[in-house]
């Protein structure tokens, strides 16, 4: 049996752990002064973190099995009686063995369910191709009505996941399974919508999402010591609506912009900035990295992400190409 996570509010976010746990306790937190809140599974209790919630809210929540779209179904008609929901499978099948149901029970019809899609990107690693989403901010992005968010670090699970039992509108949130470090000390605001500067610098941009943030920081720390070039580095957690403030602030630098992804480089984070930039005049030296038009190399998340250049060398190098 799983022990259960302490879910105090002092401990929520301040180690460094894998961002479902802290999604499991900040849950735990919540569900202790609010009934309403109902998670429910597609037989994903032990993946999603949610055996210690089980056991502390048996009566709030709902199992029900290995049927994504019986599993948003089921969440928007909570949710329509003003549940608020949190609708939990892995992310390569709830966007898209459930995608139909996302569309219309949940977007179009207006119920505000929290779409909670764990082991996302690359996650699953040697599972394959099969077993990654790499196309969920792509198919989600073009349904109206969807606020789409990739944290980065403890901290933002922890403000994405209060915020959205409180938000009245549908929400995707996706997660990764391993450990996160704290990114930033310093910056303590959270917004769907508004990006967040987790370091500052005057050479390049670098703007990513979710787990790909953490190597972009450690490239721009190398592109810093060896090169001498100074990097801002963006947590852009959400995905849509997109910063297009902060973007914009950041290309009238005139700097180059590097935008990084655990997801195709279609449709993703680097072709929503690369279309506002190109419609508003800006034309700044710009490069997605993500996964290419491929089936994936087999191995771990960190080999995946090696093979890619979605690792600190990676980046650092496409930097110093971009910036020279």
């Amino acid at each position: 049996m799983e022990e259960i996570v302490d879910a105090t509010i002092e401990n929520i976010a301040v180690t460094n752990r894998a961002n479902l746990e802290v999604f499991s306790a900040t849950l735990q937190h919540l569900a202790e002064t609010d009934r309403d809140i109902i998670v429910v599974t597609s037989d994903s209790r032990g993946s999603g973190k949610l055996v210690p919630f089980g056991q502390k809210f048996p009566e709030q929540i709902v199992e029900i099995g290995i049927a994504e779209q019986n599993l948003v179904g089921v969440s928007a008609g909570l949710a329509s009686t003003g549940k608020k929901v949190f609708a939990v499978s892995p992310a390569c099948f709830l966007t898209a063995r459930a995608l139909e149901q996302i569309k219309n029970d949940v977007a179009y019809s207006n119920n505000p369910v929290k779409l909670i899609g764990i082991s996302a990107g690359v996650s699953y690693g040697a599972l394959g191709s099969t077993h990654h989403s790499l196309h969920d901010f792509a198919v989600l992005r073009t349904i109206n009505n969807m606020i789409i968010v990739a944290p980065a670090d403890n901290f933002e699970t922890e403000q994405a996941i209060r915020l959205a039992a409180e938000t009245n509108v549908p929400v995707y949130i996706r997660f990764g399974k391993k450990q996160m470090p704290l990114l930033s000390e310093s910056e303590k605001s959270f917004e769907f919508g508004k990006g967040r500067i987790v370091r500052e610098g005057s050479d390049l941009t670098i703007i990513a999402t979710g787990e790909t943030v953490a190597p972009g920081l450690k490239a721009a720390e190398q592109l810093e010591n060896d090169h001498n070039i100074s990097a801002t580095v963006v947590s852009m957690h959400t995905i849509k609506p997109l910063d297009y403030k902060l973007l914009a602030s950041v290309a009238t630098s005139g700097n180059p912009i590097i935008t990084i992804e655990e997801h195709s480089v279609y449709g993703g984070l680097g072709e929503a900035c690369a279309s506002f930039l190109i419609q508003n005049g800006y034309h700044n030296r710009f490069k997605i990295i993500g996964i290419p038009d491929e089936y994936t190399v087999t191995g771990s998340q960190q080999e995946i992400f090696n093979h890619y250049g979605i690792s600190g060398d990676g980046i650092a190098a496409a930097a110093l190409g971009l910036c020279r």
